[in-house]
Formats: C-alpha cells, structure tokens, sequence
C-alpha cells in the first residue's frame, strides 16, 4: 500500500515552532500544544481534516488508546457523529468480559496490559483508529489485535504526527491498513531541531 502524507501547514508549523528534540531518547516533545497542554483550536482543525480524509466509509465508531489520543479522538466523534471507544490500560474492576491485548510504551518504556469491555467493540462495528503520534507502531498493532478478536472492522487509523523514520508507518503498510498522518517528522537534528514534511 502506497504511503500518503497529508500536512497540514498549521500542525507543520506548531511542531517546527514549538517541539523540541530530546536527543537522548529519540523523543519528541510537543507537549506545549499537543499532549500535554492541548490547543483545542488546532486539535479540532486536525479533526477536521480526519473526517474529510476518511467520510463516506460507514465510520460508527471512534476507537483511540489512553491518554493523548483521547482528546483528537473526542473531537473526530463529534464531528462524525459516532462514539468513541479508548482502550485502557489495566483492567478496571468495571470491566467484566473484555477483550484484552497489550502495548509497549515508546515514552513509558514499559509494557501495558490493556482493554476493552466487550460491550463496546463488537463485529458490527466499522471502525477509524485516531492517535497522536504514530513511532514505532506498537500502539496501533494494539488496536489492530483488538478489533481483530471482536470482528470490528478497522476502516483505517489517523495520526496527528507520524516519526516517518520509524518502523510504524511500514508495520501497517505490510498489514494492509490504510492510515493518514497530518504531519510527517522525516529527521531529528543533533541540534534537538527537526525536519518535517509532508
């Protein structure tokens, strides 16, 4: 499957003003509008652009992972309409059947049991994954697993940013998954700077 940027000059411009390089971890740090403090301006002219990437595909369900996809996620269900399901991690004692996986934390650098309840994944759902960055993948073959044991149908996913040198883009291109990142950072600088493009 071919590989689509779609950049959006706004997000481009925030992540070149504002983000800042952590050398030593290959991180990127975008927390001043984007993960930690949120711009909600921004994050709904993201979702915006979301939903005209992906409408007319029978989209009834919005499914992200905790925390920083839920915001971008919340405002792609309110446009569209639909709601959102965000996988946990744990499992809480509201939970009884769930369907279960894990994910490895690029930031955390750990691995998580998650879930979710059974109730709201289920085979007749068509479903758009939304997070905010795409690295290494792990994340999004989480969400891949998930919909997989309940039959959900995963219509594609979107990222807000995508860490093109990373192996997450290749991961869902091998598996077929259509995905749409907004902003595609191509290199990290030993300056603590970056490259992006779209």
């Amino acid at each position: 499957m071919q590989r689509k940027y779609y950049t959006m000059k706004e997000l481009k411009e925030r992540i070149l003003k504002e983000g800042h390089v952590i050398t030593a971890s290959n991180t990127v740090k975008v927390g001043s509008f984007l993960n930690h403090q949120l711009d909600p301006e921004l994050l709904m002219h993201c979702a915006e652009e979301f939903v005209r990437l992906f409408k007319n595909q029978g989209i009834n369900k919005i499914l992200t992972i905790e925390a920083s996809g839920i915001a971008p996620a919340i405002l792609v269900g309110y446009l569209m309409k639909v709601p959102v399901v965000f996988i946990k991690k744990g499992k809480p004692k509201t939970v009884d059947a769930s369907w279960e996986s894990w994910v490895w934390s690029f930031t955390r650098a750990d691995n998580t049991t998650v879930c979710i309840d059974r109730a709201y994944l289920t085979a007749e759902d068509k479903v758009l994954f939304i997070d905010d960055f795409l690295a290494d993948g792990h994340a999004s073959g989480c969400a891949i697993d998930l919909c997989r044991q309940s039959g959900a149908k995963l219509i594609g996913m979107g990222f807000l940013c995508e860490k093109g040198f990373a192996k997450g883009g290749q991961f869902l291109r091998d598996h077929g998954i259509t995905y749409h990142a907004l902003a595609t950072i191509t290199r990290l600088n030993p300056d603590n700077t970056m490259d992006v493009e779209g």
